[in-house]
């Protein structure tokens, strides 16, 4: 094996608990936890759900109701999944947002902007949700 590959880590995972049917929330502190210890590398996150969807953007408490709002507003059409379980938006919109995201690890810890935080957004809830994260680093 050549020494210069990225060494793998195992993935760790995490669990959330949602209280609301739409709900944003900031878990950037618990993915940065997976990332300590790596000086440089390349940190993957994947939340394994069909209605449960990943956000890199600011978080502060307007643009969190804005962005529960703006899914929810999702629930207002007919959508013919509906027919089978009653939560075709919750899927469209993790078709939208997202289930997984990747993210630079620079000097032992994320590389972000400025006002960048990661967000779990809950979109059929309330509901026990996994969070894995697994580290590359070279």
């Amino acid at each position: 094996m050549n020494a210069r590959r990225a060494r793998r880590f195992s993935v760790k995972e995490f669990t959330v608990h949602t209280s609301k049917e739409f709900e944003a929330l900031d878990i950037t502190d618990r993915v940065a936890e997976t990332a300590k210890g790596v000086k440089k590398g390349i940190l993957f996150v994947f939340v394994p759900h069909c209605t449960a969807a990943l956000i890199t953007n600011e978080f502060e408490p307007n643009i969190k109701q804005d962005y529960e709002k703006f899914f929810s507003m999702l629930r207002k059409e007919d959508w013919k999944h509906n027919k089978i379980d009653d939560n075709a938006d919750a899927h469209l919109g993790v078709a939208v947002a997202g289930s997984e995201q990747f993210f630079f690890i620079k000097d032992g810890g994320l590389v972000l902007g400025t006002w960048q935080r990661i967000i779990l957004m809950e979109l059929d809830g309330p509901r026990e949700r996994k969070v894995l994260c697994e580290v590359l680093s070279t």
